[in-house]
């Protein structure tokens, strides 16, 4: 099972150094930035507090597949002639154990995952005004805004069945894979 991954977000931290014995063309006599400057900074570092991208958040509810079954491991992995401890490190346990009708075991690998991926956007514009004395006013006059999204379900199944003989190795083995 993966383990969820946490992911800390935070606005860019902006470091402020006092000098007194220079003057500022960007600071007023207070050591504070005036509004102008400080509606510009937060212009410039807005865009940067969005802190994952369309990938990130893929990768973080993507399914761990290290420990998947597909096709290409049964082909590259089953042999005839393999000890059901081969098998079981191969594939790991089966999930279903029965016999057929000369009493051999039969092993039954059914493997089905479905996955929900859904990936939307917005954007959202709203006017800033600056009102006498540099004051800050938003909202004011409406804005605009737009969202966008997709989403996409799958479904994929894998049956493995495998057939053993007399001496607990692989007599024969068949698997059948789908998608939709």
């Amino acid at each position: 099972m993966k383990t969820p991954r946490l992911l800390a977000c935070g606005a860019p931290k902006i470091t402020t150094i006092a000098m007194k014995s220079i003057p500022s063309p960007v600071r007023n006599n207070t050591g504070v930035f005036p509004p102008p400057v400080r509606v510009g900074l937060i212009a410039l570092l807005l865009p940067l507090a969005g802190c994952m991208s369309a990938s990130d958040h893929r990768n973080a509810v993507a399914a761990d597949t290290a420990d998947r079954v597909t096709v290409g491991t049964v082909q590259r992995e089953i042999r005839k002639g393999m000890s059901g401890a081969g098998v079981v490190a191969a594939l790991g346990s089966p999930n279903i154990v029965t016999t057929d009708e000369a009493g051999h075991e039969v092993w039954v690998y059914d493997k089905v995952a479905s996955e929900v991926v859904h990936s939307a956007s917005a954007l959202q514009l709203v006017p800033i005004l600056l009102g006498s004395g540099g004051s800050l006013a938003g909202g004011a006059g409406g804005g605009l805004s737009h969202s966008a999204g997709a989403t996409t379900r799958s479904t994929r199944s894998l049956t493995i069945v495998i057939k053993f003989d007399e001496q607990k190795r692989v007599r024969d083995f068949a698997y059948h894979a789908t998608q939709f």
